[in-house]
């Protein structure tokens, strides 16, 4: 019963979503939105679960005094600054349990807790994402050698897409009809194969969100009940 009532609770879900789309219809429609509501209280306490195993698992690496501890320590205690500051002086125009922190906020001329945002988390994510262009440069190069046909033809395709967004590209094929310019070829090739496939790829990727969803729904696929299959 401790998987049955699981899979039984799954199966007449995922039924009445996908009737609610063919029917929409009292009571379906109604059904629907309320478990929509009903998705989102769960969503709530994932994300707690979630912050739970995160503090876990720091808790653990610090105590331990494992390999690289000090970022674990770091790491919590930016939430618990975060997570207070959010609490008692509230974000933005929302006030928190002691208000909207004035005194603070004149100081620093905003909330502890947006003020952390905007100058220390956005600052690291940004150099976050600065170090992994350098990845996927170097990812780009390796995938760019003509080694094949279809590496050849993504070399090219690259290249004319590449100087097409630049003055460079409208300057060297000037000279030539209008839809040879570099910029009219670029937009082309944007604009209808590389359009094409990426509806490839997205109707494959809802097939298999599709395939997935019905393996659950029929109670296949068990590895969300913790392993059991």
């Amino acid at each position: 019963m401790k998987y049955k009532l699981p899979l039984i609770i799954s199966f007449l879900v995922g039924l009445l979503v996908i009737l609610a789309e063919f029917i929409p219809h009292r009571p379906f429609a109604k059904i629907t939105s309320e478990l929509e509501i009903w998705f989102l209280i769960i969503s709530g306490f994932a994300i707690v679960l979630g912050q739970v195993s995160l503090l876990k698992m720091n808790f653990m690496k610090v105590s331990k005094k494992m390999v690289n501890w000090q970022y674990h320590l770091v790491a919590i205690i930016s939430f618990f600054a975060m997570f207070f500051f959010g609490i008692l002086f509230g974000i933005q125009k929302q006030p928190g349990l002691l208000g909207n922190g004035e005194f603070i906020s004149n100081i620093i001329g905003t909330k502890p807790f947006d003020y952390i945002y905007e100058n220390v988390l956005q600052h690291l994510m940004a150099s976050m994402f600065s170090l992994l262009a350098f990845f996927i440069a170097s990812a780009a190069y390796r995938a760019f050698i003509a080694r094949s046909l279809e590496s050849t033809l993504l070399l090219i395709v690259s290249i004319i897409v590449m100087l097409g967004n630049t003055s460079i590209g409208s300057s060297l094929t000037a000279f030539l009809p209008s839809y040879l310019h570099l910029p009219n070829v670029s937009t082309f090739i944007m604009d209808f194969p590389n359009t094409g496939g990426q509806r490839a790829i997205m109707i494959g990727a809802g097939l298999g969100i599709i395939g997935s969803s019905l393996r659950i729904i029929l109670g296949l696929e068990r590895s969300w009940l913790g392993g059991k299959s």
